[in-house]
């Protein structure tokens, strides 16, 4: 279907890949929780846009690039490690949305979140090489351009489906959370502890 090989076992694996929580799944709860579903959505869009910035980059041959630059993808990868360890800390020590009054969540535009979860996204130089052994397995050696095309389509749709989940089911479960203070303010602990796990395994991951 759509020139693409074992198509069940494709959209099987983009699933999981989606289902496994990741910064990006933090991001887009943290932002639903604190501002609500135009700022979940915000985050999705900003999730969608990295991991499409990272299938072109496969693509067009840039995890090759950076095979061949070792060091370049060392830096990035420090840089992204960084960046997510810093995040992490940040939700460790600033005021959590539950240590506001019941209906006073804080209003950020979405756009600051898009830009938040783009860079989370940005963050993980290795998500490329996914794309770069994933699309391989599935397409036949004589297959149209298209069949790209249609992998990278089915890759956002899947995954627009399943973060949009995340942001109603983050909006309704944080609705229920806004007379629990505590349990919010354990949550964003949690994630930034969360967050400052993914950095430190993203560093010192060997290749």
């Amino acid at each position: 279907m759509f020139d693409i090989q074992n198509y069940a076992s494709f959209v099987a694996v983009i699933v999981v890949f989606q289902v496994v929580p990741g910064p990006g799944t933090l991001v887009i709860l943290s932002a639903t929780a604190r501002s609500g579903i135009g700022a979940g959505f915000g985050a999705v869009a900003g999730t969608l846009a990295g991991d499409f910035v990272y299938m072109a980059g496969a693509v067009l041959g840039l995890a090759a690039v950076m095979e061949t630059h070792v060091p370049v993808f060392e830096g990035l990868r420090w840089l992204g490690a960084a960046y997510l360890c810093g995040m992490g800390i940040r939700w460790l020590r600033a005021p959590a949305a539950g240590d506001m009054a019941v209906g006073e969540r804080r209003k950020q535009s979405g756009w600051v979140y898009f830009r938040r979860a783009f860079t989370v996204g940005m963050a993980n130089p290795k998500v490329i090489l996914f794309f770069l052994m994933l699309f391989p397995l599935f397409l036949r050696a004589d297959a149209p351009k298209t069949a790209i095309g249609a992998m990278m389509f089915h890759v956002t749709s899947i995954s627009f489906v399943y973060q949009a989940g995340l942001v109603l089911v983050g909006n309704a479960a944080a609705r229920r959370l806004e007379g629990f203070p505590g349990a919010r303010r354990l949550a964003t602990r949690l994630a930034g502890l969360a967050l400052v796990g993914f950095g430190v395994r993203l560093a010192l991951n060997d290749r």
